[in-house]
């Protein structure tokens, strides 16, 4: 076999192959051996019919058809292999002969991966917030783990901010109640802007017993997207009580005694929040950086179909499962479909790149990723995708995706080499030292810019 390699642009190449027709022989052998168990000739029993025989009732250009078939796979991918294409996607093949006894020539048009340079990058420099824990930060997360503690009392008087309520609501439209639009025994803290616009300010000042109706555009149901008259009977009105703060709330709320130790905790924790923070904030801007110091041409047919993709797992997924369409969902980002498209096709656009780039990187810094990283790593996408890590592990080997876990685990790992070697200072001045387990974070951040993170959610 012969094969030569024209560039037809840096992103797709022309393979010129041809093959000698004594290696045809193996996929000759087969056609007729495939043909021999599919037909039936008179006087010869099945599976032994001879090739000249074959060849009078079903014609030669049959199995040739048939052999050709089944060879050309094989020699593509051999010509890809001597050529060292590093190909995406599926070939364009185009028969140019095919002299029975002599030759067999085609080519295939295929894009492939563009040669990159990459540049020196240590001298990437960005600005991160600095982190900072304020009495305010303490005091609101103290705040937050008391409302969970709060409990509730009944109350005779008339609703009012903070109250939960026990609601009976009933929807119509165009005068007809909804098969789905009624509920009993519906619990609602007043003011927490839940359930429909509209009800906060209709059960204001409403007390046990009484009734109120207001009009709302209804967020979900059959009538989704509708004005409906809605009609909310209140049977019960509770005051929430919260805990004081002091010593005995701490022993309740925690593992700690006083009030003073469980502050101190919040601002640990809040502290380490604000690194993880501060962390994701330097990956993400030195991504930034090192997508602006390389060109990267990208094949067409590739964008197309990852347009394509984001597209369909957005619609067809993560907005199914809100009961939205596009148009909806535009009219609520306050969007046009243009705008949308072009968004769709800049951040499709910067997936690419990001993969191009960062793969490229695991080749030149000679990345390797081990066992236990790509175990940790399974582990948390399993997480992401609300499956079970068995689950998950059979699915990712079933569908032969084991490679491509691999990749994102190298990637996370060459961006975190990036940041390693770049400058990244606070909004004080000060250079931030990350931490050495900065890897899995950048495995995050690389996710988005390649547009997994949000496709893995929708797997469950």
């Amino acid at each position: 076999m012969k094969s030569a390699v024209e560039t037809l642009n840096p992103t797709r190449v022309r393979l010129t192959v041809e093959v000698p027709f004594e290696e045809l022989k193996d996929s000759l052998d087969a056609a007729y051996k495939k043909i021999n168990q599919q037909v039936t000739v008179k006087g010869f029993r099945k599976g032994k019919i001879p090739a000249r025989v074959i060849d009078q009732r079903f014609g030669r250009g049959a199995v040739l058809e048939e052999a050709v078939n089944d060879a050309l796979p094989k020699f593509y991918t051999e010509a890809v292999n001597e050529g060292e294409l590093n190909v995406l996607g599926q070939p364009e093949v185009d028969i140019t002969e095919l002299k029975d006894g002599e030759l067999l020539a085609f080519t295939a048009e295929v894009d492939i991966r563009p040669a990159l340079e990459i540049p020196d990058y240590s001298g990437i420099e960005v600005e991160v917030d600095a982190v900072a824990v304020s009495d305010e930060d303490i005091e609101k997360s103290v705040e937050q783990l008391r409302e969970r503690f709060a409990s509730t009392s009944p109350v005779e008087r008339a609703a009012q901010d903070g109250d939960v309520l026990t609601l009976d609501l009933e929807a119509k439209v165009d005068g007809e109640v909804l098969e789905d639009g009624v509920a009993k025994g519906v619990s609602y803290t007043v003011g927490s802007g839940e359930l429909l616009d509209g009800i906060d300010e209709a059960v204001k000042g409403v007390e046990a017993g009484g009734t109120a109706t207001f009009t709302s555009e209804l967020k979900g149901g059959s009538a989704q997207g509708k004005e409906a008259e809605v009609k909310v009977d209140v049977t019960a009105v509770a005051a929430r009580e919260l805990p004081e703060l002091d010593d005995d709330f701490a022993q309740l709320a925690s593992e700690f005694d006083t009030l003073d130790e469980l502050k101190a905790d919040s601002a640990k924790r809040l502290e380490q929040m604000k690194k993880y923070d501060q962390a994701t904030q330097a990956q993400e801007k030195v991504l930034e950086e090192l997508l602006k110091l390389v060109e990267v041409p990208i094949p067409e047919k590739l964008l197309e179909d990852e347009i394509n993709t984001r597209k369909h797992n957005l619609v067809n997924h993560q907005l199914g499962q809100m009961g939205l369409d596009l148009a909806k969902y535009l009219e609520i980002q306050g969007k046009s479909e243009e705008e949308f498209d072009a968004e769709t096709k800049e951040q499709a656009e910067k997936g690419i790149k990001t993969q191009f780039i960062l793969d490229e990187l695991v080749n030149k810094e000679k990345l390797n990723v081990s066992q236990e990283e790509l175990t940790e790593h399974l582990m948390r996408r399993a997480q992401s995708s609300g499956m079970s890590p068995d689950q998950f592990a059979q699915a990712v080997v079933e569908g032969g995706q084991v490679p491509m876990l691999v990749g994102e685990v190298a990637r996370g790992k060459a961006l975190a080499v990036v940041v390693e070697a770049a400058t990244v200072k606070d909004s004080n001045g000060e250079v931030v030292e990350l931490d050495d387990d900065e890897d899995e974070t950048a495995e995050t951040v690389v996710a988005e810019a390649e547009g997994t993170e949000a496709a893995e959610k929708t797997e469950s």
